[in-house]
């Protein structure tokens, strides 16, 4: 039989197995970007007190508590991003860190960046849906500890 023959004739099951492992990478894959995303481009600049993300929290009044608390917040969670099993509860939790930018780019900055964390809900949301039952294990081995 040749390869044209095979690769008709192959069940469906294969070509949604194939699928099934494309998503899977893509996945990973945006989780991979979003980690880079949170640990270098969000988290990076207010853990090293730049100059652009200390005079927005001095402008919010949060000084540089606040900056180094949301920075630290933001690089755990990237690395959370990363861990299987802490993946959707990691998702969950920088998506409501976006809420908290999305509500004070509105107060404090009048709107003028409002749009980027929403926009990050969006991939946070997929991820956190998608690896949802990550979050099912995950408290199975809290409860298990505890």
């Amino acid at each position: 039989m040749s390869e044209t023959t095979a690769s008709v004739t192959r069940p469906a099951i294969d070509r949604g197995s194939a699928r099934a492992r494309r998503a899977r990478i893509s996945l990973r894959a945006l989780q991979i970007v979003l980690a880079l995303f949170y640990g270098i481009a969000s988290a990076l600049p207010k853990l090293i007190a730049h100059p652009s993300a200390a005079e927005g929290f001095e402008k919010m009044g949060w000084g540089s508590a606040g900056m180094y608390t949301i920075g630290v917040l933001e690089l755990a969670g990237a690395v959370a991003l990363l861990i299987p099993v802490l993946s959707s509860v990691a998702a969950v939790s920088l998506s409501a860190l976006m809420v908290g930018a999305f509500v004070t780019q509105l107060v404090v900055f009048d709107g003028e960046n409002a749009a980027t964390p929403l926009i990050l809900i969006v991939p946070l949301a997929l991820i956190a849906w998608a690896r949802r039952h990550h979050t099912a294990e995950l408290a199975r081995l809290v409860r298990r500890r505890a």
